[in-house]
Parts: C-alpha cells; structure tokens; sequence
C-alpha cells in the first residue's frame, strides 16, 4: 500500500533505530534518487538536500584568524627560546605581554592580528589579569608543549569562559555570591557522557533508579540511560500542549512538569533551548521546578543543556535560577560553527547539592570513595564533585594527564572575548537572522502553522504531520495515514522520490508522525525547495486518501 520501495515490515524494522542512524538510510535513497530518476532527461534536478544533521554552515571567521595570529606570535616567541631546525623552546613568561605589543605592532597587516590584540586588551581591563601571565598563557598553550595544568581548566580561560556564560546564558545576571566553577570538555557530547559517569561511580545514581527527561529531547539523553551500564526508570515529561487545534506548542503542561515533584525522581535533563523544537523554557515552567527543588524534591539535580541558548533574546539557564542544583553544559560548536573543535564545558556552583549528597553518603559508600580517589589526595572526601568528574574522565590513574588540549581551551577562549565584544554581539545577531529566514521560507513551501513564540531559536524545527492532517483535512484524514502507513513513510518518501533528508521526530521521543528539520546546514533556498517538496508528499497523501473511498477512512 506503501508509494515506497520499501514492504511495510521492513520499514518497520527500520523505525527501531536511532533516528542519527535510520538517517543513513534516508542518505542511501537520496543518492539512489541523484543518480537515477526514471524518464528524466535531467538527473541533476533532483538534488540531495540533507536537512537531518544540525551541524551549522557558518563559521565564526574573526576567532579562527586571531587564533592563528596567535599561533605565529607563539612560534615566534619559541624561536626566540631557542633556535635550531624546525626546533624552539618553550615560550616564556617573563615580559610576554610587552613582546606580544611589540609582535603586533610590527604585523600590523596579519589577518586577525586586530581582533587578537582587541581580545587581550579587553581581557586585561575586564578581569584585571596581570599581562605577563595572561599572554603566556595563550603562547604556551596554542604551542601545546605542556599538559593542562589545572586539569580541569586552565586559570584565565576559566574566568573568561565564565563571564562568557553569564552574558550569553544568565542574561548578564549570574547568581550573586556564589562561583560557577567549570570543567572543559570535549564538546557536549563528552560532558553528557562524563556527567552520568561520575554520578554514578559516586553513588548517586544507581541501576534502576529513576530519573526524568524532558522531550523531545536529543535522542543520546534518551539512548544512554536504557544502556545496560544504566538501566534507569525513565519518567517522561512531555511537551504535550496545543497552541489551538492542529498546532502543537511544544510547551509542558503543570501536570506534566509536576512528576518532578517525586523524590524518588532524583535526575531530570533537558536540552533548553529544546532539541527538536527549539523552544527555550517558558517562566512558567522555569517557576514551577524553582518551587519544586525549593518544596517538593529539594535533591533533584538538574542536568540542563543550553548549546542552543545563544539563538534566543534574553536567555536564562536554569542554572542561574536553580543554582545549587544544576549542572550546566554548554558547547560552542552550534553558535561557532565549530563542531569539530570539540569545545564544551560542565558548569557546577560551588555551593551545590551534589557535594551535599557525597557527603551525606553511607559510611561504607564514603571508604569506597576514599579509596577511589586516594591516590589523587590525603583528603579524597573533600575531594568536589567537578574535580572527581574530571579524574573520572581518565579512569582516576591517568588523571596526571587529564584535561582539555591546550589549543582547544585558547579557542574556546578567544570564541568567548569575541562574543563578549561588539563586533561578537553582531556576529550573534546575524546568525540568529539566518535561522529565522530559513524557518520562514520552510514554512512558506510547506504551507504549514507553527505557534508562534518568542522563545523560539529556530536552529531546527519540529512539523506533527499528523496534528497537520487533522487541522487540514479533518480525522478522518489522520485516522487513514495511521492505518495505512508507518509514521516514517513521508521520510522515506521524501528521500526516495525527492532527495531529501529529514528525522524522525519519534526518536527523539516527540510523536510518532513529526519531522525534524535542521535550519543550519543548508542555503536558505534550499529550506523553500524543502518545503514544496515536504507538501507535494503531504498532498499525495490527501490524494490517495480522496482515492481509497470511505472504507480506508474508518468511516
């Protein structure tokens, strides 16, 4: 009954996986379809347009050539060290910063040469760094000729990553009194991965608990805890609200936010703003786990990753409004355009329930822990949780070596001055333009309702199909489509007949018959050529509906 290749089991089949991995599968008919269309003269007409992946194609230009800049200021100042052959000394710290004034000035044409110096100079006003130290810092560390020392982030990176995060993600409004202490880390996925990892090696988690997540949400944060290393009790809380009939809002109910309110809930995570729907969490939502941490479940950590926060006016993470019991995680991969530096931290308050409930912990769970990390200290309880994250990252042994790459962490740190700066602040807008107008001609060619709302990031968007189909064509429409087809046939469909490449909602826990499109990786045409293509295959829905007659209808 299905217009695809496919028979109906195997599709079946295929709607099992991880939608990252369904996509190959989507990738593979689309190629099919590039290369061959039969009757037409043109194949290149059909043209592969892969909206499934959020890797963004735009790139933040101004970090990358000061970062270079930097780099020859680096080996400049090795050479000086020593110099042979292809071979230099470490740089020095001693007078750094007047070499690094003199270095610019005889450059002054090296590209990113300006915004370098810009960079230093507004570091040394903002945070009163002494020159010498601070210029030392980024030579030796673009060279790369010593582990990283602190292990868990570097002095003067941390301070400025820090102030990077209060202006991007707290509104320039950080809890007062209190330290967010940070552990660079390989990009979000590494700190997702190390945040479950500690806190069950610690004792707070353990096989079968339960925890909650928000969805949709990306499918890695569903995927992880039914790994057999896990196995916890999910409770889902579901953005299940409609704006009005037919139109999702993607917005979570008081009852559903209220199953937080189980102690026996002792994690919930998040992606906020959302990963599909692109929503940052309301204030009324934002209140409701603010009263629930104060009243109900006062230990209920909250793991809440806000990669997509920059795309929003006036961001709030919930870590400045529930600070003692957040952990933070952010990447600059989505802003950036830098997915493959692999840059992220993990944001812990100082003051914070998670060490509360290490100490807290049975006698026999504190020696074991002891024992853990004794050979890293002669007091190991004292030892804070972001600090065993990051032993733990190395299996304890190797914890020596443990830490960032240096280069990684100057990047993260001169991505962190720009955003800081004015020029930042336009690059920032300027992207957020670029999402906003491709939503919009993605809508203009599929001729579908979304909510509007002003916590929208529009990085990617999430279309209910079948909420569509209802809102259009009646229930009876909608009843037809999940009789007759899999939710996953209009992906197929799309692929095979049209070259286009999109997700499942349904994998990341959102309903069954949405789509994820990414608005990052492809050229705004190509998001109205998306939408005529998503509508062709909604219509020849509407048309074989028409032609099937009542009996396929259920009425």
């Amino acid at each position: 009954m299905t217009e695809a290749s496919l028979s109906r089991e195997q599709i079946q089949a295929y709607a099992r996986l991880s939608p990252f991995e369904l996509k190959n599968l989507f990738i593979s008919l689309a190629e099919h379809a590039q290369r061959e269309r039969p009757g037409q003269q043109d194949k290149s007409q059909v043209q592969m347009l892969n909206a499934g992946r959020g890797n963004p194609n735009w790139v933040a230009t101004g970090p990358r050539e000061a970062f270079h800049a930097l780099g020859c200021f680096a080996l400049a100042e090795s050479k000086r060290v020593w110099t042979a052959d292809n071979l230099g000394g470490m740089p020095e710290k001693h007078r750094a910063g007047d070499r690094f004034d003199a270095f610019v000035a005889q450059h002054p044409g090296m590209p990113g040469i300006g915004l370098l110096a810009t960079c230093v100079s507004y570091a040394l006003e903002r945070f009163g760094f002494d020159k010498d130290s601070f210029v030392h810092e980024l030579a030796d560390s673009v060279t790369a000729d010593n582990y990283p020392v602190p292990d868990r982030m570097l002095p003067h990176a941390e301070e400025i990553v820090r102030a990077y995060l209060a202006d991007e993600l707290f509104a320039g409004d950080p809890p007062p009194g209190d330290r967010l202490s940070l552990f660079a880390t390989e990009g979000g996925t590494a700190a997702m991965c190390y945040v479950f990892d500690s806190l069950t090696k610690n004792g707070l988690l353990h096989r079968g608990d339960r925890i909650a997540l928000m969805v949709p949400v990306f499918t890695p944060y569903i995927e992880i805890p039914e790994l057999d290393t896990y196995g916890f009790d999910v409770t889902y809380v579901e953005a299940s609200r409609f704006a009005e009939a037919g139109v999702r809002e993607w917005r979570y109910p008081p009852e559903e936010v209220a199953k937080l309110e189980d102690p026996a809930v002792k994690l919930v995570c998040l992606v906020n703003p959302s990963n599909p729907p692109s929503l940052a969490l309301s204030d009324r939502v934002t209140r409701q786990i603010k009263d629930i941490v104060r009243t109900r479940n006062p230990r209920l950590i909250v793991v809440t990753d806000d990669v997509y926060g920059t795309f929003v006016e006036g961001f709030c993470s919930l870590a400045a409004e529930v600070p003692r019991n957040t952990l933070l995680v952010y990447s600059y991969s989505k802003h950036f355009g830098a997915t493959g530096w692999r840059l992220g931290v993990i944001g812990l308050h100082d003051d914070n329930v998670v060490d509360d409930m290490i100490a807290d912990l049975p006698q026999a769970e504190k020696d074991r822990l002891d024992r853990r990390y004794g050979t890293l200290t002669l007091e190991p309880a004292k030892m804070r949780f972001i600090d065993r994250m990051v032993a733990d990252s190395r299996q304890v042994a190797l914890n020596h070596t443990a830490g960032l790459s240096l280069p990684q962490q100057v990047m993260m740190v001169l991505f962190s001055l720009f955003g800081l700066l004015e020029e930042g602040q336009e690059y920032k807008r300027r992207v957020r333009g670029i999402v906003r107008r491709r939503l919009a001609l993605l809508l203009e060619g599929a001729r579908m309702k979304i909510a509007h709302d002003p916590g929208r990031a529009s990085y990617y968007v999430e279309l209910d199909l079948l909420a569509e189909a209802e809102r259009e064509h009646g229930p009876d429409f909608a009843h037809f489509l999940t009789t007759a087809y899999e939710p996953i046939d209009p992906l197929l469909r799309l692929a095979e007949k049209t070259g286009v490449v999109l997700l499942n909602g349904g994998g990341f826990d959102g309903p069954e018959w949405s789509v994820r499109v990414s608005l990052a990786n492809l050229d705004d045409l190509d998001y109205l050529r998306i939408g005529h293509h998503l509508r062709h295959i909604f219509d020849s829905y509407v048309t074989e509906w028409r032609r099937s007659g009542p009996d396929a209808t259920g009425t």
